[in-house]
């Protein structure tokens, strides 16, 4: 019996008197994955990205364990209901436009101790001072370095188009700008370098794509270095008592590390290790977080039908962001069909294998957005369900 087999063996004794559609989370995956994060930070703390993650169970697991350190957050809105459930230690990790919610961090001495806002552009704190509402609680921000390298004389771009500060001539502007404005306090850096940390550059079946993407990422990182370390240098000379300079991301996790001007690293979807991550040279984890259809219909011939499955992740539309059929091995889709709203058809040998009521377990592309889908998540240990745990839409918050 191959692991896989295993797997899906232990998958489906522990969860055969529940019904499908359902998700879990295998916890002895899990906690080797977070494991491996640690390791590969080098000492440095890791900074959990709450997006990839979408439950607070399994938030607080991951902050129990030595080797991480606080949350990377994706609004606002989930950032104060966060800190208002006991997390003391929150970044928020993109630019807001919530009035409201600038509004109760502001007047909230908890909230604004424990929420660090996103700022690139000083109309951002015009727009946070305009919502205060009266509140007059020092607002901690952190400064966004743009990471992409632009090659040709800036003529060519690799990477998000995220920040506009992207020298350190730039960034150290705005830090005197926020530095002379009453009722802000610049408290750290981040700079993600998503071409490096998101772009996997060992794609199966594509070895010149692939050589050219490892080319890419090694001059990327050369250029971040040196230019981040510049950027910190110039921050600190405006900002003395900075508190963090934070980069990476799960498949950089190593190499943003190792530079000096970093004191810790960004990383979530290592966690879950959806199928977006196999590609990767730098590091292999183990796929820990999977969702079960049930099979409804056998059409055919080396055909199945399963419940739902149209459940695609963000980015740029292609095959790659559609969930892959994981166990058993061997099933496909249907070309013509791909993963469909309420039932989608499955082909393949192991599809005369099914019975109707059987289980087939899918990985998804990304990893938080799984769970916009379950209102719970199973959590398996060894070929048992221990628990069970609300996601983010089971406590009844989908933040965007």
């Amino acid at each position: 019996m191959t692991a896989r087999a295993a797997d899906r063996a232990r998958y489906d004794r522990a969860t055969a008197q529940l019904d499908a559609p359902l998700a879990i989370v295998d916890l002895d995956a899990f906690d080797a994955n977070a494991d491996d994060l640690v390791r590969r930070a080098g000492g440095k703390p890791v900074r959990v990205a709450s997006k990839s993650v979408r439950c607070r169970a399994l938030l607080e697991r991951v902050l129990a364990r030595d080797g991480f350190a606080g949350i990377m957050s994706f609004t606002l809105a989930e950032s104060l209901w966060l800190a208002r459930s006991g997390f003391d230690d929150i970044l928020l990790a993109y630019p807001s436009a919530d009035r409201a919610g600038y509004a109760e961090l502001a007047a909230d001495p908890k909230l604004a101790a424990a929420v660090t806002v996103m700022v690139d552009d000083p109309a951002q704190l015009d727009l946070i001072d305009a919502s205060r509402a009266g509140g007059d609680e020092v607002v901690r921000v952190c400064l966004e370095l743009d990471t992409s390298l632009k090659l040709f004389g800036g003529r060519m771009r690799v990477g998000a188009r995220r920040s506009p500060l992207h020298s350190p001539a730039q960034i150290a502007e705005v830090a005197r700008a926020i530095a002379r404005r009453p009722g802000f306090k610049v408290v750290g850096i981040m700079a993600y370098e998503g071409h490096v940390a998101g772009v996997g550059d060992a794609v199966a079946g594509h070895p010149l794509r692939s050589r050219a993407v490892r080319l890419m990422q090694a001059a990327a990182r050369r250029e971040l270095a040196a230019r981040r370390a510049a950027v910190v240098a110039a921050v600190r000379e405006v900002v003395p008592d900075l508190e963090f300079v934070n980069g990476g991301g799960t498949g950089s996790v190593q190499y943003t590390a190792a530079e000096d001007a970093v004191t810790e690293v960004a990383a979530g979807s290592g966690l879950y290790v959806p199928r977006l991550f196999d590609n990767y040279t730098s590091f292999s984890g183990r796929p820990a977080a999977l969702f079960a259809l049930p099979v409804v219909r056998r059409p055919g011939v080396g055909v199945v039908t399963v419940l739902g499955g149209g459940y695609p992740a963000s980015g740029a539309p292609g095959a790659d962001r559609l969930p892959v059929p994981y166990l058993p091995e061997g099933l496909r889709y249907d070309p013509q069909e791909g993963a469909g709203e309420v039932q989608t058809p499955l082909l393949g040998p192991p599809a005369d294998d099914l019975l109707i009521g059987d289980k087939v377990w899918f990985r998804h592309a990304k990893a938080g957005e799984l769970c916009e889908r379950f209102d719970a998540l199973c959590l398996v240990e060894g070929d048992a369900v221990t628990a069970t745990v609300p996601t983010y839409r089971g406590e009844g918050h989908t933040f965007l």
